[in-house]
């Protein structure tokens, strides 16, 4: 047996507390479980179904800029993308989701992406910039869910590890414990009645 215990009735009581409070924090652990494991199921789609759209925001992104190098030298595109009038500013937080940690990003964009002159420049030029920014956006937050999918996958793995402990170790082990001291308190206790059985013969034979 694992957990080394002495049959008494006190050791009884507490194996009987450990085993309440193991059943209980085992209770707790897989309703956790339960929920990250939705959690995470959630993540997972809203994962894919942002990366498909960021694939296809660079794909056009990349077609328009190969339409516009078709018009327009290479220099004059660098020169025309050398500037931009638009600032933006990713600022890092962070929230609980089921006890784990996970960031939160906000993006704040302020300007005007178009600093060059449009005489100068083709339209795919300007889709290729429109492209480009609203990818921006949709990136910074596939990155963000793709970090709490990786933080809520890794808490999943530790409280399904404690789920287990708790289920096939602790619990089995406290139980097996509690029927040897109570199978132990038995014998002790029949091996007590029959000796105050033979004492009472002993007396009534004198």
């Amino acid at each position: 047996m694992a957990i080394e215990v002495h049959a008494t009735r006190m050791e009884l009581l507490n194996l009987r507390r450990k085993l309440a409070l193991a059943e209980r924090g085992h209770k707790l652990l897989k309703d956790k479980e339960e929920a990250l494991r939705r959690d995470l199921f959630i993540l997972i789609r809203e994962v894919q179904k942002l990366r498909k759209k960021v694939e296809e925001f660079l794909a056009q992104a990349v077609r328009y800029s190969m339409l516009a190098r078709t018009r327009m030298e290479d220099e004059e595109i660098d020169a025309a993308l050398l500037f931009t009038g638009q600032r933006t500013d990713i600022t890092l937080g962070w929230e609980r989701v089921l006890n784990v940690r996970v960031p939160h990003f906000e993006v704040k964009r302020e300007g005007d992406p178009f600093a060059y002159g449009f005489a100068y420049t083709v339209p795919m030029l300007d889709l290729f910039l429109k492209a480009l920014s609203e990818v921006m956006v949709e990136m910074v937050k596939l990155a963000e869910l793709e970090k709490r999918l990786e933080l809520v996958a890794m808490e999943l793995q530790k409280t399904r590890r404690r789920v287990n402990v708790l289920e096939y170790r602790l619990i089995p082990e406290l139980v097996a414990s509690l029927k040897y001291i109570k199978m132990k308190l038995d014998e002790m206790e029949r091996s007590n009645l029959s000796r105050i059985m033979r004492i009472k013969e002993i007396i009534r034979a004198h």
